[in-house]
C-alpha cells in the first residue's frame, strides 16, 4: 500500500500545483493587491480537498473502466470468493429511537426471510423513550416474530440512552452480543439483501484480520424530489471516490456506522468510546471506532460495491440541513482527538478528512465574499476568472462527473438506468440541483461553525424520515438569512460590477432562490413528474417497476 499512497500524494500534489498556478495567472495579470492575496489564500486552502477529490475520482474511474472486477481490485479477499453458508453466527442489530415501525419491518422482512436459518439472529436495540411508541414497538415486533416462528427475533430496550447509538451497540455486545461472532449493524432506514450480507460474511470468514467490512450505501428508491436528486448524484460520486480511495487506503478504510459487518471480539476490545476531555459524548463515533481498530492492527475495509446496500435520505431540505449540522457538530469534536498521542498518519488523515468535509464550507463563503469585493473594486477580469471558475468547478465535482462518465461509457451500466438518454437527463437535472443546493448548504454550515466556538449545540435527536411537503412560510422562516445574504451580495454586484453577475450565479445563485428551491424540491407534483418520466430513477426503482404488479416508488 505504501507505493499506492505515495502515488496518490504525487498525483494530488500535481493537481494542487495546477490549481494554484491557474489562480496565480488569473489574479496576477494586473498585479496582486492585498485582497487578491486573501482571495488566493482562501482558494489555496480549499485546494488540498479538491485535489484529493479529483485524484480519488480519476483513480476510481480508471479502475471501474479498465479492470475486470473493480471491487476485488480494491478488496483482495474477494478474489475467487464464493459465498455460501457462513462459518460464524451473526447478530443483526437494528438501532431504534422513536421510529415508526412499519417501514423498518418492511425493509427487514426480505433480509430475514432470505438468510439461512441458524446463522443469523435479529435484535432490535431500542432507545425509544415515549411510552406510546414503546407500546407500538412491542406490538410490531411481536407480530413480526409471530410470522417467523423459526427465526430468532429479539427486542432489547435500555432505560437510559447513555452514549447514544454507540453506547447502545456496545452495551449489547458486552451482554447478549458476546455469544455471536459477527455483528451486522443497521440503522432504522437501512435495507440490505441476503446476497450482500452473505458476501460480507464470506469475506470476514476468509480474512481473519478484518474487523469491519463497510459496503457502499446508496439511496432507497424514492419519489420525493430532494432525496431523489441528491442521492442520484451522491451515488455516482461515491462510487468513484470510494473505489479510488479504497485502492490506496486499503485496510485502513472508513466506517460509516451502519450497513457494515463487524467482527465482534476486536470491536468489543478496541471500539469502546470514552467521553472527550471536557466530559461531552463523542457524537460521530464511527470514524473513532475505525481508527481504534487501525491502531490495534485490525483491518477496516471499504467494499466499493453498491448492490444490495441501501438507506433512506432526508426527505426535504430542512431535514438535510439539520442532519448536516449534527454531523458538523460531531466531526468538529475530532479536533480534540487529533492531538492524542499514538495515532498513526492514516488515522490522523481519517479524522482530518472528516473535519475538512465541513471546514471547507466557511472557506467557500469567504472566497465568494472576497470575489465580490474584488469584482466591485475592479480587481477581477472576466476572461481569466471564467477559466479559473471552470477549472475549479470541474475539479470540485470530479467524483460525480467521473461517475456519470462511467455510466455513459459502459453500456451495461447505462442500461441499468434505462439507457443513456434518460440517465443523461437525470444527470443534467441533478447538476442544476447541486448548483443551487451547494451555496445554501455551505452558507448554513459556515454560520453554524462560526457559532460553534461560542456554545452552539446540535443534539442527536430522533430524525424525521417522513416524506412531506414544505410550506412557503416554513421555508421563509428557515432560509431568510440565506436569501438576505444572496440579495446583499448580488445587490453589490449589480451596482458595481454587473458583468460579474453571471459568474456569481454559478457560485452562489442558490442563495437567491433558497426559499422556492426548498418548496419545489418537496413538491408532490414535481415528484409525480420525476417518477412519471423516469428522471433520476435508480436501478433498484427500475427493477421494482419492471416486476409484475409493481409500481414506482
Amino acid at each position: 500500500m505504501l507505493t499506492r499512497r505515495i502515488a496518490l500524494l504525487v498525483f494530488g500534489a500535481l493537481l494542487w500545483c495546477t490549481l494554484n498556478l491557474a489562480m496565480g495567472r488569473a489574479l496576477a495579470a494586473d498585479g496582486l493587491s492585498l485582497t487578491d492575496v486573501a482571495f488566493w489564500a482562501a482558494l489555496a486552502l480549499l485546494c488540498p480537498w479538491i485535489a484529493l477529490a479529483s485524484a480519488n475520482a480519476l483513480i476510481g474511474l480508471a479502475i471501474l473502466l479498465f479492470t475486470l472486477d473493480p471491487p476485488a481490485h480494491v478488496v483482495p479477499a474477494l478474489r475467487g470468493l464464493r459465498p455460501g453458508i457462513p462459518q460464524g453466527r451473526t447478530a443483526i442489530a437494528v438501532c431504534l429511537r422513536d421510529e415508526p415501525m412499519a417501514p423498518v419491518l418492511q425493509a427487514l422482512a426480505p433480509l430475514i426471510d432470505g438468510l439461512p436459518a441458524g446463522y443469523f439472529a435479529l435484535w432490535f436495540l431500542s432507545d425509544t423513550r415515549k411510552e406510546d411508541l414503546r407500546t407500538a414497538e412491542d406490538a410490531a415486533v411481536a407480530t413480526f416474530r409471530a410470522a417467523r416462528p423459526s427465526a430468532p427475533i429479539h427486542l432489547r430496550r435500555r432505560e437510559r440512552n447513555t452514549g447514544f447509538k454507540a453506547g447502545n451497540v456496545m452495551e449489547f455486545l458486552e451482554a447478549e452480543g458476546a455469544a455471536f461472532d459477527y455483528l451486522l449493524c443497521l440503522d432504522a432506514d437501512s435495507e440490505m439483501t441476503p446476497a450482500a450480507v452473505l458476501k460480507l460474511a464470506a469475506v470476514l470468514d476468509a480474512a481473519p484480520r478484518t474487523a469491519i467490512l463497510q459496503q457502499l450505501i446508496v439511496g432507497r428508491p424514492v419519489a420525493a424530489p430532494f432525496p431523489r436528486l441528491f442521492q442520484f448524484g451522491m451515488r455516482a460520486g461515491m462510487r468513484t471516490w470510494a473505489t479510488g480511495q479504497g485502492w490506496w487506503q486499503g485496510e485502513k478504510g472508513p466506517y460509516w456506522g451502519h450497513n457494515a459487518l463487524i467482527r465482534i471480539a476486536p470491536f468489543r476490545e478496541h471500539g469502546k468510546i470514552e467521553t472527550l476531555p471536557d466530559g461531552s459524548t463523542i457524537l460521530s463515533h464511527d470514524q473513532v471506532e475505525a481508527i481504534r481498530l487501525h491502531g490495534a492492527g485490525w483491518g477496516v475495509w471499504c467494499l466499493p460495491e453498491e448492490e444490495g446496500s441501501l438507506e433512506g435520505n432526508p426527505p426535504a431540505l430542512p431535514e438535510f440541513m439539520a442532519r448536516d449540522l449534527r454531523w458538523a457538530a460531531g466531526n468538529m469534536q475530532y479536533l480534540a482527538l487529533l492531538r492524542l498521542p499514538g495515532l498513526d498518519a492514516m488515522s490522523r488523515f481519517q479524522l482530518l478528512q472528516a473535519m475538512l468535509l465541513f471546514l471547507c464550507a466557511p472557506l467557500w463563503v469567504l472566497a465568494f465574499v472576497l470575489a465580490v469585493l474584488l469584482a466591485a473594486t475592479g480587481g477581477l477580469d472576466g476572461v481569466p476568472i471564467a477559466g479559473l471558475m471552470l477549472l475549479f468547478w470541474v475539479t470540485q465535482h470530479a467524483p460525480k462527473l467521473a461517475g456519470y462518465a462511467q455510466v455513459l461509457l459502459q453500456s451495461a451500466q447505462a442500461a441499468r438506468y434505462g439507457g443513456r438518454g434518460v440517465f443523461l437527463r437525470g444527470a443534467m437535472l441533478e447538476i442544476l440541483f447541486t448548483t443551487i443546493l451547494s451555496p445554501i448548504s455551505n452558507f448554513n454550515k459556515a454560520r453554524f461553525l462560526a457559532a460553534l466556538p461560542f456554545g452552539a449545540k446540535m443534539g442527536w435527536s430522533p430524525q424525521n424520515r417522513a416524506d412531506r411537503g414544505v410550506s412557503w412560510g416554513d421555508a421563509a422562516r428557515l432560509l431568510w438569512p440565506h436569501t438576505l445574504a444572496g440579495v446583499v451580495a448580488f445587490g453589490v454586484l449589480a451596482a458595481a460590477a454587473p458583468w460579474a453577475i453571471g459568474y456569481a450565479l454559478i457560485w452562489a445563485g442558490g442563495l437567491l432562490v433558497a426559499i422556492p428551491f426548498c418548496v419545489a424540491t418537496a413538491s408532490p407534483r414535481f415528484a409525480r413528474w420525476l417518477v412519471g418520466t423516469g428522471v433520476a430513477a435508480t436501478p433498484e426503482e427500475l427493477q421494482a417497476v419492471s416486476r409484475p404488479g409493481s409500481s414506482a416508488a
